[in-house]
């Protein structure tokens, strides 16, 4: 059995005691006792720090040794003619001291390659497994002021939180409440709020990875992992935000599962930059011979929510497994074209699956239903921008209908089937600045209005001209998004003095894309929005910067909401 390192360890130190103390001993004369050298071996013995049987063999070497030395002794003391040695007289020949030199730095050498191999004792360095672990991480300290018109409506209903709640009774003869609304016309200043992430990532092999990242953020929101200060100095909270598993076939194809980042090229038009995702994705990459071209793929298989085992909770009835997905695939290509200039286009197509509201078959809350059974198709999680449908056909109650309660979740009306295009073309001008320049292009090849009308009886609620009237002939969606930035100087910062500043506009039509995965500050957050933004960044140290950006937004149809968003930040990366 090979011995345990700390083991291995003391033995090779003891043997260069032993060593080391072979020239001393000569010119000592040999204790009446157990030399100091037995007693080390006795005490690691009994304190369990070598094994016995270990302790034994080197006890029995350093009694032997010992005595061999007080023989050599007597032998150098006495006349060269010396006396005749009685029987059990060991002779030991006398050792130079070249000879012990040359002793000392073979052991010397086998103990330093040693260390240096196992990595417990060479000078500056460190154990071989924490050489394939790497800690990573990012901080931002941001002040963040929201401005709102002040004509915009004050109707805009926060169906988030009706959908997270018990529902919104839409019967005036039974509430007289208003739903729950959000803020349109007071203005939010110096909100002061944070970003804190921090990820252990190791290479277990050449082929397997796998990494942990935990994050701040003020609630269990996808898109955003920050968090607003205040609340009375509680405690802020911190969140899972990836845990994953890659293996890596060959130099061409991978795949990582569990909870990871975005492998798709995307802006953040569609995923926001904060955004992970949950479930498989397999990479695939290979350059072109004799090319500058390098392709690209992958695919995803994402799922979004599963259905409760035990809905409805107080039925003996259960109902069947329900599971939102993303299917996910995209292809693309990296060219070189000269030293200057470098494009980058790709082609996703995305579908979402199972995520459209679906109208329930009438359910008896009056007589004590345990809700109804179209309520899993409510979105998990939602901004705003989407078109929505009411989801409960609530029966009424023979002995009061008028006044019978009818509270409402709502779904989304569309299906999603997006077709995603991106391109990116990076150059120098101006005597060497860098330029960059994207574009994207979302078209919802799901989009159907006659049909949304159709999957919910009519009873669609919001995105109308603004008329009054709530029929087809009033609707105002659409089924397209997109995108054009402009950013001047260098992209990425990473040394003291680097800078650039960008300009972008938007547009996102309602149903052009499921409103709950985009970027949470553009028209703080969903689709219906439209308007630019610019920004700028200075870097004042290495991996640290200074971050300045402006967004005017507002609706693209229906009633009107203008917002106005600044943020300033000190962003730093370790």
């Amino acid at each position: 059995m090979k011995p345990h390192p700390a083991a291995r360890r003391t033995l090779l130190a003891l043997g260069a005691a032993l060593l080391c103390m072979s020239s001393a001993v000569q010119a000592q004369s040999a204790p009446a006792s157990e030399s100091a050298m037995v007693k080390l071996i006795r005490g690691l013995i009994d304190s369990g720090a070598l094994k016995k049987d270990v302790g034994e063999a080197l006890l029995a070497q350093a009694q032997t040794e010992a005595m061999a030395a007080a023989q050599a002794r007597q032998v150098a003391a006495a006349p060269a003619a010396g006396p005749k040695l009685e029987p059990g007289d060991v002779r030991v020949p006398y050792i130079s001291a070249t000879v012990r030199d040359q002793i000392r730095d073979e052991l010397k050498g086998e103990i330093m390659a040693q260390a240096k191999s196992e990595g417990w004792a060479a000078p500056n360095e460190t154990p071989e497994w924490s050489k394939r672990i790497r800690i990573e991480g990012d901080m931002r300290l941001r002040g963040e002021s929201r401005f709102y018109s002040g004509t915009n409506s004050n109707q805009q209903i926060d169906w988030r939180s009706i959908n997270a709640g018990s529902g919104y009774d839409i019967n005036s003869n039974s509430n007289l409440a208003l739903p729950q609304l959000l803020n349109t016309q007071k203005d939010r200043a110096n909100q002061m709020r944070i970003r804190a992430r921090l990820g252990v990532f190791a290479d277990v092999s050449e082929s397997t990875k796998a990494g942990i990242r935990l994050a701040t953020g003020s609630d269990d929101s996808p898109v955003s992992t920050t968090q607003t200060l205040g609340g009375g100095l509680n405690k802020k909270n911190v969140w899972l935000d990836q845990a994953w598993l890659s293996y890596r076939f060959n130099d061409m194809v991978s795949v990582v599962g569990g909870r990871f980042g975005n492998p798709f090229y995307t802006t953040d038009m569609l995923f926001s930059n904060d955004l992970n995702l949950d479930g498989v994705a397999a990479r695939f990459s290979k350059p072109l011979a004799n090319t500058d071209v390098s392709l690209f793929g992958t695919i995803g298989i994402i799922p979004l929510e599963y259905s409760s085992d035990s809905s409805p909770s107080r039925s003996q009835d259960k109902m069947s497994s329900q599971t939102k997905w993303l299917l996910g695939a995209q292809a693309g290509a990296d060219w070189k074209l000269n030293a200057e200039n470098k494009v980058r286009g790709a082609l996703g197509y995305y579908e979402f699956k199972n995520i459209e509201g679906r109208v329930s078959s009438p359910c008896a809350l009056y007589s004590g239903a345990d809700g109804c059974d179209s309520d899993w198709s409510r979105p998990a999680y939602m901004q705003k921008g989407n078109t929505l449908m009411l989801l409960r056909n609530i029966a009424l109650n023979p002995a009061s209908p008028a006044s019978t309660p009818q509270p409402q979740y709502a779904g989304l009306a569309s299906k999603f089937q997006l077709l995603d295009i991106n391109a990116r073309w990076d150059t120098r001008v101006a005597g060497g600045y860098g330029l960059r320049l994207d574009g994207n292009y979302i078209r919802n090849l799901a989009y159907d209005q006659g049909e949304m009308f159709r999957r919910a009886n009519g009873n669609v609620i919001n995105n109308f001209g603004g008329t009054g009237a709530t029929g087809q002939s009033d609707f105002k969606s659409g089924a397209n998004a997109y995108m054009v930035q402009a950013t001047f100087g260098k992209p990425e910062l990473s040394v003291r003095d680097d800078w650039n500043v960008l300009f972008g506009y938007k547009r996102i039509e309602p149903d052009a894309l499921p409103d709950a995965y985009n970027d949470s500050t553009f028209h703080q957050g969903g689709t219906n929005a439209r308007g630019y933004y610019l920004g700028a960044n200075y870097a004042i140290d290495k991996n640290t910067y200074l971050t300045g950006r402006w967004s005017a937004t507002r609706s693209v149809y229906g009633a009107p909401l203008s917002i106005d968003t600044l943020q300033l930040e000190l962003n730093t990366r370790f």
